[in-house]
């Protein structure tokens, strides 16, 4: 039986929230997107009368079509070339989801969804369902089909695998830009040593490039090495040009609740580099070129009012 006007504003009401948690379990919005359109398709066929609570039905078909992809992608990965990071969302994206709380912050920011990468799925769909929706642990293992008590445990493993031992600290929007501005300032100073005091000891760099754009597969370590890897990076050269189309205009930005450099040419955002920020600095720029995974940045950049670049780099 086809789906009424009324059946398909029901699934609507749930699709920002469905495509938020598929992002936070995938890591990426195009596959978040193809998820919960196939959640559309079950809906449109299932006899949607028979079911009682359709957010729960949907919650838990869509759960389950993201373990068996993050099963498929994790093989995919093994394949993939240089460092894996997630697809980066720029500030006002509804697929951030809710930001109500820390802890739901904390589960879309880029570190966080780098570092799920540790997990197994179940791992992964429990955290995400209790950290950043605030399901019961009753509810998680009816999604599941698990028990109550293994969701339970399954939720503190997970966390404490999440947990890296760096306290991420929560910035609002002028103040990432003014951290954005002054690492800018320091980047391209000509000098290392600017850098440098911005940065924890133990700092990291990496990118992925998907082997599209040239990018480091192993991280840069170290306040100094990683100082120099992003002294060298903003440095004028016309290979860096040609590589991305032209000369980039720098913006501050926020990508996942995180400072963030956002790099255009020609109204496409070639890069995105987020900063994790401590107490103690900047502990780690995740940087991500690969195109396949700017489309949707691209598309925010296009529909924000995002002022004037900061400058034009290369």
């Amino acid at each position: 039986m086809p789906l009424t006007a009324n059946d398909v504003d029901r699934f609507e009401a749930s699709r920002h929230r469905l495509e938020a948690i598929a992002y936070r379990l995938l890591g990426s919005a195009g596959e978040a997107e193809d998820a919960v359109q196939e959640t559309f398709l079950r809906w449109h066929a299932a006899d949607v009368d028979r079911i009682e609570v359709p957010e729960a039905w949907l919650t838990k078909v869509l759960t389950n079509l993201c373990l068996n992809q993050l099963t498929s992608a994790r093989a995919r990965r093994e394949t993939y070339v240089g460092a894996w990071l997630p697809e980066p969302l720029l500030a006002g994206d509804p697929m951030l989801g809710p930001a109500d709380t820390a802890e739901q912050r904390e589960t879309v920011s880029y570190a966080v969804l780098t570092l799920m990468e540790r997990l197994s799925p179940n791992e992964r769909a429990v955290y995400v369902l209790r950290e950043a929706f605030d399901y019961p642990h009753r509810e998680i293992a009816e999604i599941l089909d698990i028990t109550e008590a293994a969701s339970q445990q399954i939720f503190h493993r997970a966390k404490k695998h999440v947990a890296d031992g760096k306290a991420r600290t929560e910035i609002d929007e002028a103040a990432a830009r003014r951290i954005v501005e002054e690492f800018l300032a320091a980047a391209t100073s000509g000098q290392t040593e600017p850098l440098v005091r911005l940065l924890t000891a133990d700092a990291i760099s990496i990118g992925d490039g998907g082997g599209k754009v040239p990018a480091r597969a192993k991280a840069f370590e170290g306040a100094l090495a990683v100082a120099k890897f992003l002294w060298g990076l903003f440095k004028p050269a016309e290979a860096k040009r040609a590589i991305v189309g032209g000369t980039p205009e720098v913006y501050a930005w926020t990508a996942n609740g995180d400072p963030a450099v956002v790099a255009v040419v020609g109204g496409r955002v070639v890069g995105v580099m987020c900063l994790e920020v401590t107490a103690e600095g900047i502990a780690a720029f995740r940087n991500q070129v690969n195109p396949d995974k700017l489309e949707r940045a691209t598309e925010r950049f296009k529909a924000s009012d995002h002022g004037e670049p900061l400058f034009k780099a290369f």
